[in-house]
């Protein structure tokens, strides 16, 4: 790999800010920009009413803008019971980007999901005939009795998958934060209509590293050193199939470290392409990649193009400058009323210059 990489203003295409008005999204969303990030699709998982209509979705996208108006939001709704085929065409028409399905009790705020694809068949029918995208969190909720736990809930979900593109063949869906080598091989089974976003800690992140600390706990859970290499070598073969996702997600951390369960996501927006690219170094490192795998092109399409293009958004025009360990990860983001600790806090990083 090189020091320094000059690459197109990049697309995360999964982001959680939370409520906004709110401290949690005042502390996030003017993290985004200086990350080199200028597009982010916005997850609708808030608490205590999930973004389940187009006019829920406008007011959020207002008051974000209101944080941080140099950032492209693209909003989402959370697939509900409430959601009707008039709406889809109606989100179609105001610009709103996709839909997201929780599995219900799969991860946070999911308390609202999908138990069955079934009764949304009219739903599903309108965003394929409308183009308004799928978005999928690719797990079925831990059961003890069917023996499913969140180290194979991504494999159980496959299914799913299959069944939803042989159902609805020209529905552009999205399978979440792929976690496993499963989840690679089933989104290249299909067709363009079918692409995966990769987070930046899953490419890093093994089940032991979770298991003994709170801030790399997530949903779905990172799993194991073969699930890893294939994570990495998606990134730098994607060719369109894959995309950044960072799946960034803040809590108190009160939420990660305070009684009872601590609370699922890890925190990476501030330096999200820098985690990726440390993650290809290590990956480098490990040989579950090789040097001459990371180009210039591989990067600026998973960073950039890949989402863009999926998302029918135009090409950037606008650069970054990337470099090796010149920035490092702050121990947290505090303001009066939260702190958030984000991942690999106090290490070095690669940092990003606007050009």
């Amino acid at each position: 790999m090189k020091d320094t990489y000059i690459l197109p203003s990049a697309a995360d295409m999964h982001v959680h800010l939370r409520n906004a008005p709110g401290p949690i999204a005042s502390l996030v969303a003017p993290t985004i920009r200086p990350a080199g990030i200028d597009t982010v699709f916005v997850m609708p998982n808030l608490a205590p009413v999930p973004v389940t209509s187009v006019d829920a979705a406008l007011e959020y996208k207002s008051a974000l803008e209101a944080i941080d108006p140099s950032v492209n939001y693209l909003m989402s709704l959370y697939l509900h019971s409430s959601i009707t085929p008039e709406e889809i065409a109606k989100a179609k028409k105001a610009g709103i980007a996709g839909v997201k399905a929780y599995p219900k009790g799969a991860t946070t705020n999911s308390q609202w999901g999908v138990v069955s694809f079934e009764p949304f068949d009219e739903v599903l029918k309108a965003m394929e005939k409308e183009g308004v995208v799928l978005n999928l969190h690719g797990e079925v909720p831990s059961d003890s009795k069917e023996g499913v736990t969140v180290m194979n809930a991504e494999s159980r979900f496959l299914p799913t998958l299959r069944s939803l593109v042989g159902k609805y063949p020209n529905l552009k869906i999205v399978l979440e934060h792929c976690t496993t080598a499963e989840a690679v091989a089933a989104v290249r089974e299909f067709g363009e209509n079918v692409v995966g976003t990769i987070t930046a800690h899953h490419l890093s992140l093994l089940v032991d590293d979770w298991s003994a600390n709170v801030h790399h706990y997530c949903k779905p859970s990172a799993k194991s050193p073969e699930d890893r290499a294939a994570l990495l070598q998606a990134v730098v073969s994607s060719k369109g199939k894959f995309f950044l996702g960072t799946d960034s997600a803040p809590h108190d951390i009160s939420s990660k470290k305070g009684k009872g369960n601590t609370a699922a996501g890890v925190f990476t927006q501030p330096h999200a392409l820098g985690y990726v690219l440390k993650a290809l170094e290590e990956g480098i490192a490990r040989d579950d990649i090789s040097d001459s795998d990371v180009t210039d092109e591989a990067l600026a399409g998973f960073f950039s193009s890949y989402g863009r293009k999926f998302y029918g958004l135009p090409p950037s025009d606008k650069k970054i400058l990337v470099k090796k360990d010149a920035a490092t990860v702050q121990e947290s983001l505090k303001s009066e009323q939260v702190e958030i600790v984000p991942y690999r806090a106090g290490e070095k990083i690669w940092s990003v210059e606007w050009l």
